[in-house]
């Protein structure tokens, strides 16, 4: 059997490719949590070197500890994560309703999570340097965006028209979350919870950037408000609402824990916020769509 009969067109259900979409976009919210606690628990370098774990072993030993265990493990679910990108990426292939976009994503989601693996391994030689840390995350959260539009499009979910001003306003809405995802990473390398005892940190002064962090949130806010006003009465207004309500919980979890000494719980629950949150404005963006020719959404 070759490749092109294992992608030949089947009459696999819509609902089963729905369903590994939903897998696709869990495992890649998941795997940042996981990581989150690699270096939440300072088993950053459990595992001290990379590919191998130790130099004469790809496993860890007992004298690593449960740091070993842990970063182990989080390495073992990589695989996981691949496993379901290669069940994502059949299933759709084979799939009649599946559009050259969506057999795309899947691709880009599959060369992705080994990327993000080098990536992780890279963390590691460099001894968790802040910024390899930081683009890490960042690569993760490139994986939640493709595995959420790959998610959106195969359930056939499709842009309701809005004006040029609001749907500006959407996009200004979700560049505001980009910078702010950017900027939680630089106070994450300036604070604590670096992954490991020694492991170097960014040298930047945590409360100044925390405060533009808090700011760039506000900014969020007020945006994804005025977005709501505008769709009022339209059916896009419950994915802002959305948006919002996961906006102003993200934003309690960061002032909690801010304020209570970054405990691991909080900002752990942190990280999978902003993944999630990401995961829902993304929607929202994918389901405003222009009508050059509408003067509003009340019309």
């Amino acid at each position: 059997m070759g490749v092109k009969d294992l992608v030949r067109t089947s009459d696999i259900r819509q609902s089963t490719v729905v369903g590994w979409a939903w897998a696709s976009l869990i495992a890649n919210i998941g795997i940042i949590l996981t990581g989150g606690l690699v270096r939440l628990t300072g088993s950053g370098l459990g595992c001290p070197t990379w590919p191998r774990c130790t130099d004469e072993s790809f496993v860890p030993h007992s004298s690593l500890g449960w740091h070993g265990a842990i970063e182990f493990g989080n390495r073992l679910l990589t695989y996981v994560l691949i496993a379901i990108a290669i069940a994502t990426f059949f299933a759709v292939w084979r799939w009649a309703g599946a559009t050259t976009t969506m057999k795309q994503l899947t691709v880009l989601i599959g060369v992705g999570i080994p990327c993000q693996g080098v990536i992780g391994g890279i963390t590691v030689l460099t001894q968790l340097n802040p910024w390899v840390v930081a683009l890490h995350l960042l690569l993760s959260m490139g994986l939640v965006v493709a595995a959420t539009v790959l998610l959106v499009l195969v359930r056939g979910d499709g842009g309701s028209p809005v004006d040029q001003v609001t749907r500006r306003l959407v996009l200004l809405a979700y560049g505001l979350l980009l910078i702010a995802i950017y900027l939680g990473t630089i106070v994450t390398g300036s604070g604590p919870h670096a992954g490991d005892a020694d492991a170097p940190r960014n040298g930047l002064d945590p409360q100044f950037w925390s405060r533009i962090h808090a700011l760039s949130v506000w900014a969020l806010v007020a945006v994804t408000l005025v977005v709501i006003w505008r769709l009022r009465g339209h059916r896009v207004q419950r994915a802002a609402w959305m948006v919002l309500a996961a906006e102003l919980l993200q934003g309690a979890i960061g002032y909690v824990q801010h304020f209570t000494g970054l405990p691991i719980g909080l900002v752990a629950a942190h990280l999978v916020g902003g993944a999630v949150l990401l995961a829902a404005t993304t929607y929202l963006v994918l389901s405003v769509a222009p009508a050059a020719d509408r003067e509003s959404v009340d019309t």
